[in-house]
């Protein structure tokens, strides 16, 4: 009985301590989250374009994916921007990808395209690995998205830095298994793709949390 009383007056005293229910797990005692700041935090109050490219290659397997990425990176920029009442003014994509296709010469001209479009900024999307087929085994799907992210300051003197690198991005959906692909589940998986890709590239640029 000695015992029982000792061990009960121990966790009690501990849980005084703590100040936590008795009931509440410790694991979940604490901070859970952890922010981020921005990795390029120059976008706020400015006007900014979203330009991508992709290989020849990607390009002839999917036509759109140019429009549907730069169109998936707009739209969650502007609605995150829009939400902190940052100010950020984005180029409408289908504008971005007309001007383009008149001009080919300016799919990889950053300057040229924020120059046509008044905008401050344009960030620029080298697509280097595309696929939503896995390509060892082309019945099961797995979206994934490799690419090179960069910042051009379009109003920046000659003498002043006028390209900002940032971290690569990689996607992957599933993170798990491949899935064998149907007709209903292919379209999901490059949507989902999709928002994942728009989501990591449109986080560099205002200050975030992440579980962790």
């Amino acid at each position: 009985m000695c015992r029982k009383t000792s061990f009960l007056t121990a966790v009690l005293l501990v849980s005084s301590l703590l100040g936590c229910n008795l009931l509440t797990p410790l694991i979940f005692v604490g901070e859970h989250r952890k922010k981020i700041l921005p990795e390029f935090d120059k976008l706020a109050g400015h006007r900014v374009a979203i330009l991508v490219w992709t290989e020849p290659a990607t390009q002839f397997d999917y036509p759109h994916t140019r429009l549907e990425l730069a169109t998936y990176v707009s739209d969650k920029l502007a609605t995150e921007m829009q939400e902190r009442k940052l100010g950020t003014d984005v180029v409408d994509p289908r504008d971005v990808a007309d001007f383009v296709q008149r001009n080919p010469e300016t799919e990889v001209d950053p300057y040229a395209v924020g120059k046509e479009f008044h905008a401050d900024y344009v960030v620029f999307i080298e697509v280097l690995r595309f696929q939503i087929r896995d390509p060892d085994q082309p019945q099961f799907l797995r979206g994934t998205v490799e690419a090179a992210v960069s910042v051009h300051d379009i109003t920046a003197d000659p003498d002043q830095l006028r390209r900002y690198e940032l971290t690569p991005v990689t996607c992957v959906y599933p993170e798990g298994p491949p899935i064998l692909m149907s007709r209903t589940n292919a379209p999901m998986v490059r949507q989902t793709t999709y928002h994942k890709f728009a989501e990591q590239v449109a986080r560099k640029f205002y200050e975030h949390t992440v579980e962790l």
